[in-house]
């Protein structure tokens, strides 16, 4: 019913930049918080960050000031953009969304596939 896709990740050198985006599509009625997950070998998933759909955003300690998260609703898209990037924040990054499908009356959880990001020192 609904399908989150991720793009963008890749192979960088440490102090550069990354811009992941996912976009959701499928019978979607309303897409309320987004955000990004990241699950290193061998570590469980954390949470990176997530935004509302009015925008406000929250991070985890390790990447304050270094990520930003934004969200097109109209395209029910998230951004999740790296800067400064350190080789701790290699790993599988997963995007998700909470959605209400058309014809339900309780949201979800969705999840992307993972893209991998790796960061060399």
């Amino acid at each position: 019913q609904v399908q989150l896709v991720e793009s963008g990740g890749g192979l960088v050198q440490a102090g550069g930049s990354l811009r992941l985006s996912c976009a959701a599509s499928g019978s979607i009625f309303s897409t309320y918080n987004m955000g990004w997950y990241r699950q290193a070998p061998g570590k469980p998933r954390e949470l990176v960050g997530r935004i509302t759909s009015g925008g406000t955003t929250a991070y985890v300690e390790s990447v304050k000031g270094r990520f930003t998260i934004s969200r097109d609703n109209a395209k029910n898209t998230v951004y999740l953009q790296m800067n400064s990037l350190k080789p701790e924040d290699t790993a599988v990054y997963y995007c998700n969304a909470r959605v209400l499908v058309v014809g339900t009356t309780g949201s979800n959880d969705y999840w992307g596939q993972g893209t991998q990001v790796t960061v060399s020192s």
